[in-house]
């Protein structure tokens, strides 16, 4: 068709917010050729119809920079394309009617204000000031964010695409998406009812159509269509028009102020699926019919909040599809299946709030390589291969949706399409007491109960059910003996001849030892920020065995397989092929003797080493490391022969005082030991120096590894931050992570990780302390610090060293 482009170097499909974002970034950051294809109109898919409200908060630090940036383009954006955005700086407040939704909001306060968010702690007196026409009766309290505000969602994505326009974009609306062309795993051309366009990339941000257009390439995208209602009505006496908007999640409600009346929402906890798949010839600016039976859970509450509502006519009522994940975050980054496929989809109902923020992250992501900072927590590799099944996704998103103005009680653990993945033990481990919980769809032993005790977390603020037999747990690996089951760690086999010159390149460790050796190691990017943090265990010359964390086995194996140019090197995932047993504490070496043909002495089997042995008859590969700072062995077992080795290590270990510990013990366990976790301690933004991990770094190897110029580079200046240990004496306290530290009273970072030393006997955590002039020893040392924990400054202990470190000696002999 004339003036259809046959080529481009991007082509974005969608043209919601969050294709006219990624649109207006990529032009802004320089690259002009990219066309955008909408079905319908621009922004008649979820846009038009959302509520409009932005809101910077969220459980991450590198989020909730995201929305601060989509915050500061919406200000500054009506005056470069001189089209109205509707943007309105009126702040935002999250009311609290119980004293447990008050301290969900002491936390929310201490998190904003590690996150250099300014957010205060109102009364229902001040809320009512400020909101006029609202009965506060009820409150206990509010939560105020003076930064936050109201857009009107159209505009904004007008005033996106003209600033994208203005760059030389090319929008096409009324061309649907038929297909895509795939050559050699790589994404090169677009199929459409125009025709075809040749590309170098394809950004799919099609909101609830992600999914199907995921499907013609091959690529998985996660996302559940979902209703969502809201309505609008007609002027109300008193409301003042710069009234904060509201969420009032104890009673499930939202609202917002518009010409006079109020916009009124609810996240209900039996929230309504879109069946149907969408296709193209969807409805476009589609409303449902209202479905006022069950919007009619959230009349008595908002009448209730708003006296003015029952005299109120309806303007305007809302029912439209909103896409939802299970984790109710959204979906980011270049597909995992297919080469240069990037997504940006899956928004939760927030795509207001993250569209300008998203839309600079993954056109950065687009023509750098890799995101802008760590985010993780919304990356498209965090899904894995169960989530093909659309029945996994319709159960779990609907939990995630309803989860939405829930108490976000510390370690919730979601229920829908549990138990998934179980370890071959599962079921003597649930006979045993265990308290499961869910990671990347595998269950696993959180703790254990005694008998008599019903293994189920009683969710609150302290005091937990749980903390108890986790001390048991604790103790008897410290003094005696634990098994863990880690059979979820993802693991693979990296093989191929030049396997040890691949592994050279890409990590930071000495991969060339010879076989037989383990390599605590990282994979770095350019800057020497760690993307992956590993086990790796050379079996043979051209043969590595490679473990990773449970969550991390689409994205670590992405990222190898990725990182591979002329080497000749496979890997293939065997996460399923073997079970783990971690076999940890001072009397490991005694029972693990007793039941295996081995020599388990220092001499013949050092620490750091890897060894196919017998144990109870089964082939075990024994590794001999620790994650808890005490002598171990982590047992990769056949998944065949798992019952056997477990039933004879319960037997045998009666005599070591052997006992059964889940991953809640583990976490106390290596906070103490200061061991670092992949997400919290380690991620992109973070060097190994920052992070006390230098020592996995061998700069005598003769490789310009990737991340070696700017390593070497930062370890010649003074470090900007470094990760360090604290302690309170106050045993009611407790650390969860993001807690703020302040140093001699200046606010210096938060914590990363926290839970309780029952070792030491007193609450612990690990976080970054920062100063620009640089953090050596003495900076660390010579101060006096506090931890902010849930709006209460308490006063801690520093250590620069872990806080539980027992002799390298003993866990090496």
């Amino acid at each position: 068709m004339k003036n259809f482009p046959t080529q481009s170097e991007i082509v974005i499909v969608g043209g919601g917010i969050a294709g006219c974002s990624a649109a207006y970034h990529l032009a802004k950051f320089g690259c002009k050729d990219v066309v955008v294809l909408e079905r319908g109109q621009l922004t008649s898919g979820s846009t038009w119809h959302a509520a409009g409200m932005v809101g910077q908060q969220r459980a991450s630090a590198n989020l909730t920079r995201l929305l601060r940036y989509s915050v500061e383009l919406y200000a500054s954006l009506e005056a470069e394309t001189e089209l109205a955005t509707g943007w309105k700086a009126n702040g935002s407040l999250r009311l609290a009617c119980t004293k447990d939704r008050r301290r969900e909001y002491l936390r929310q306060l201490t998190m904003a204000r590690s996150f250099d968010l300014e957010t205060e702690l109102l009364t229902p007196q001040e809320v009512a000031e400020m909101c006029p026409g609202m009965d506060v009766s009820d409150l206990d309290c509010g939560l105020y964010t003076a930064s936050d505000g109201v857009a009107n969602p159209s505009d904004i994505t007008m005033s996106l695409a003209k600033g994208a326009r203005n760059r030389g974009v090319k929008i096409f609306e009324g061309t649907g998406v038929l297909g895509f062309e795939i050559e050699n795993g790589s994404v090169v051309g677009v199929k459409t009812t125009r025709g075809d366009i040749k590309c170098d990339k394809v950004l799919v941000a099609a909101g609830t159509w992600s999914r199907e257009l995921g499907r013609m390439a091959g690529v998985n995208i996660p996302v559940q269509p979902s209703h969502h209602q809201y309505m609008v009505t007609e002027k109300l006496e008193g409301l003042s028009p710069t009234m904060p908007s509201l969420r009032d999640p104890d009673k499930l409600t939202y609202y917002k102020e518009e010409v006079g009346g109020l916009v009124c929402g609810g996240y209900e906890f039996n929230p309504i699926p879109h069946l149907p798949r969408p296709t193209l010839n969807d409805e476009e600016f589609k409303l449902f019919p209202e479905e006022f039976d069950h919007f009619e859970q959230f009349m008595p509450s908002m009448m209730e909040r708003f006296p003015g509502l029952a005299n109120a006519g309806i303007k305007q009522w809302f029912n439209g599809l909103e896409g939802f994940t299970e984790d109710t975050y959204f979906i980011l980054g270049e597909a995992p299946e297919v080469r240069n496929f990037f997504v940006s989809t899956g928004y939760n109902a927030m795509g207001i709030a993250a569209g300008g923020g998203a839309g600079m992250a993954i056109a950065t992501w687009m023509l750098e390589g890799e995101a802008p900072f760590d985010l993780w927590p919304v990356d498209i590799r965090r899904f894995s291969q169960f989530h093909w099944s659309d029945n996994a996704v319709r159960t779990r998103s609907l939990e995630g949706q309803g989860h939405h103005f829930a108490l976000h009680w510390p370690y919730y653990e979601f229920q829908k399409g549990r138990p998934l993945r179980k370890s071959a033990i599962y079921d003597r481990l649930k006979a045993n007491g265990a308290s499961f919980g869910a990671k990347a769809g595998w269950e696993r032993a959180n703790w254990f109960a005694p008998q008599g005790v019903e293994p189920v977390d009683q969710y609150a603020w302290s005091n937990f059910n749980w903390m108890p037999h986790v001390a048991e747990e604790h103790r008897a690996c410290r003094e005696d003996v634990a098994v863990f089951d880690q059979s979820s760690f993802s693991k693979a086999m990296l093989v191929g001849p030049d396997a040890e010159k691949f592994l050279q390149r890409i990590c930071a460790g000495n991969m060339a030892k010879a076989p037989g050796r383990l390599t605590y190691t990282q994979i770095l990017n350019a800057k020497g920020g760690i993307e992956s943090d590993l086990t790796i265990a050379r079996i043979a010359e051209d043969k590595y065995y490679v473990v990773t964390g449970t969550a991390m086995a689409t994205r670590d194996f992405n990222f190898i397989e990725k990182s591979i140019q002329d080497e000749t090197v496979s890997l293939i995932n065997i996460t399923s092929q073997y079970g783990v047993l971690g076999l940890m504490g001072p009397k490991s070496r005694e029972l693990l003797a007793s039941i295996t043909e081995a020599s388990l002495d220092g001499a013949d089997f050092p620490f750091g080493h890897v060894k196919d042995i017998m144990v109870a008859g089964a082939p075990v590969r024994a590794m001999r490391m620790s994650f808890v700072g005490e002598l171990g062995w982590e047992l990769h077992i056949p998944s065949e022969y798992m019952q056997t080795v477990y039933d004879r290590l319960k037997q045998a270990g009666e005599a070591y005082g052997l006992k059964d510990a889940g991953y809640r013990a583990l976490d106390g366990l290596r906070i103490e030991k200061r061991m670092c976790v992949w997400g919290a301690e380690v991620t992109p933004d973070e060097n190994p120096f920052e992070a006390g991990i230098g020592f996995a770094v061998d700069f005598d190897k003769n490789v310009d590894f990737v991340g070696r110029a700017a390593l070497e580079d930062a370890r010649n200046r003074p470090l900007g931050r470094r990760l360090v240990s604290f302690t309170v004496e106050n045993k009611d306290v407790v650390l969860l992570g993001r807690e703020t530290i302040y140093r001699n009273g200046v606010q210096v970072g938060y914590l990363t990780s926290g839970g309780f030393g029952h070792s030491v006997g007193m609450p612990v955590g690990l976080g970054y302390v920062s100063n620009k002039a640089g953090v050596d020893k003495a900076f660390i040392e010579q101060g006096e610090y506090e931890l902010e924990v849930a709006g209460v400054l308490t006063p801690a202990q520093v250590h620069f060293h872990p806080v539980y470190d027992p002799s390298s000696e003993k866990v090496r002999a």
